[in-house]
């Protein structure tokens, strides 16, 4: 149908009035709005029963407005919160190089980072730190003494720790440098033929780590690759990017970000990949959030790894840090994650009694929640499931607690850091007289129980002895962390983890990625013990 310019142009003016008329209501809105806000702020100011400050009547203005937003990702940052997110982020802070947690009424060292001022004065997890400067700490928590830690690179901070067998407390002076918490804390093979990377975190230096994981595990023999993701909370956005690039060809797109003008912005692989063909299989679970479902995502559609575990988190949000004056900082949600073949990455989520919660929460996929899910194709034409989240080619249920396990569990876990001092103070006693293939001893399991006794930490004898294979693999645990390292850990745990040994299992029996496929469709989901 033809349109005269005599019609088009009566239209437009038809239409004049109504954009006129729609600015002058939201003109007015914001007129009274503003109004409002200023008014409830000079009522605050100089009627409300305690003096409140204008600094701190506008922040709490500021953080109401935010709060009301029922968006947990969106936050307003303080100058000091803005360096611990930063902190956090990056994997880079100035400090002596520890990971501590509250036991047994002490903050005590859970882990020394590797060329950090701690390692080299030869502190070791369990070290209770019982003094900073003149300052005696016994009843300070984790923060403060976190707090008291930190510090600009070059600087001095003086430290006592209390040792177990230990009489004299040791006390050192530490000269605080840039320390650098690994996204990759170990790499190993399984039976020199798969080899195993866990990510912990994506922070300025993953793609990197991981890269030099690879070439190690590739110079000593390994076949295939396993990436562990399991419990990685996301990140750098660029080190997603680039990790996936390690695995994808120059040009094949990583992920797409759709804002409030809906227009998307891709980001692609620029790079030739490290290893464009080794068979890979990554694990995933529901803690494995933002930019591990990037990825994860991204190695999917392309069919260039096989997704093995449960349901990942859903957190296809991104946030965009904004500037403010005085050291402040906006962190507000801006857009959402697309995977290569369209799928959004965000899980529908609502406000609930305070709580951010899923609507249909089901990491373990049943067929009936996967039917309910919007289907997409990969490169190659696999079925990959939308509505939220990376759904596993291959569903494996963790292992879950016997009854009596649960049981004896949950009668400990209101004196948790008292027992976990304990069960600490066992292993370090243990240190030194086990091998790296140790197994647990009744006697260890005995002399554990006697020293919650003696705590006060009283357990129905019944109740132990139903639970004991649960004491035994906390027992493991903690013996083979302090004795040998996380990798020996890992190692001890394997039998305990059949999501990881199906990858392994998978890996073993395919000599190639479309191998692995293959092999995949054809596999039972594994059920929990």
């Amino acid at each position: 149908m033809r349109v005269s310019r005599r019609s088009l142009t009566v239209v437009l003016l038809g239409a004049a009035p109504l954009f006129a008329g729609g600015w002058i209501l939201q003109s007015r809105a914001n007129r009274d709005g503003a109004q409002l806000l200023g008014q409830v702020m000079d009522l605050v100011s100089n009627r409300f029963v305690d003096t409140v400050g204008a600094q701190a009547l506008y922040e709490k203005a500021a953080r109401g407005l935010v709060k009301e937003l029922n968006d947990p990702y969106t936050e307003l940052f303080t100058p000091k919160q803005i360096a611990d997110f930063s902190r956090t982020t990056n994997g880079r802070y100035g400090g002596i190089g520890m990971e501590i947690t509250e036991q047994s009424g002490f903050v005590t060292v859970q882990n020394v980072f590797p060329h950090t001022p701690a390692e080299n004065a030869g502190i070791q997890s369990g070290d209770r730190i019982v003094q900073i400067g003149d300052s005696n700490t016994t009843h300070w928590k984790s923060t403060q003494v976190s707090n008291a830690l930190l510090g600009t690179p070059g600087t001095k901070v003086k430290v006592s720790f209390q040792r177990p067998g230990v009489t004299t407390p040791i006390t050192t002076t530490f000269t605080r440098a840039e320390i650098h918490i690994p996204a990759v804390p170990f790499q190993i093979s399984f039976d020199g033929s798969v080899g195993y990377i866990p990510v912990q975190r994506f922070s300025e230096q993953t793609a990197e780590e991981i890269a030099g994981a690879l070439q190690t595990l590739q110079g000593k023999g390994a076949k295939s690759v396993i990436v562990d993701l399991r419990d990685n909370p996301g990140g750098i956005l660029e080190q997603a990017i680039a990790t996936s690039n390690l695995f994808l060809r120059r040009g094949q797109e990583v992920a797409s970000v759709r804002g409030r003008g809906g227009d998307a912005q891709s980001y692609a692989a620029t790079q030739n990949p490290l290893a464009p063909a080794i068979p890979l299989v990554v694990l995933v679970n529901q803690y494995s959030a933002s930019a591990s479902e990037i990825v994860a995502g991204a190695l999917q559609d392309h069919d260039r790894a096989l997704v093995v575990g449960t349901t990942s988190y859903g957190k296809g949000l991104v946030q965009t840090l904004f500037p403010l004056d005085g050291g402040y900082a906006l962190k507000m949600t801006t857009a959402k994650w697309f995977t290569p073949s369209g799928r959004s990455i965000q899980k529908e989520r609502k406000m609930i009694d305070g709580q951010y919660v899923e609507v249909h929460p089901d990491s373990l996929e049943s067929d009936s929640a996967k039917r309910a899910r919007p289907v997409y194709h990969s490169d190659a034409g696999r079925i990959v499931y939308g509505g939220g989240a990376v759904s596993p080619d291959v569903t494996v249920r963790p292992d879950t607690l016997s009854t009596a396990e649960q049981t004896l569990a949950k009668a400990l876990v209101p004196k948790s850091p008292e027992v976990f001092g304990i069960l600490s103070d066992l292993a370090f006693e243990l240190k030194g007289k086990v091998t790296p293939d140790f197994t647990v001893q009744p006697q260890w399991r005995e002399d554990f129980y006697n020293r919650l006794q003696r705590a006060n930490i009283k357990v129905e004898r019944p109740v132990w002895d139903a639970g004991h294979e649960w004491v035994d693999r906390q027992i493991e645990q903690r013996v083979a962390r302090v004795a040998f390292g996380d990798s020996t850990a890992l190692r001890h745990s394997l039998k305990d983890d059949p999501q990881l040994q199906k990858a392994i299992e998978l890996l073993k029996k395919g000599q190639s990625q479309k191998d692995l496929f293959a092999i995949a469709q054809a596999s039972p989901v594994r059920t929990p013990r």
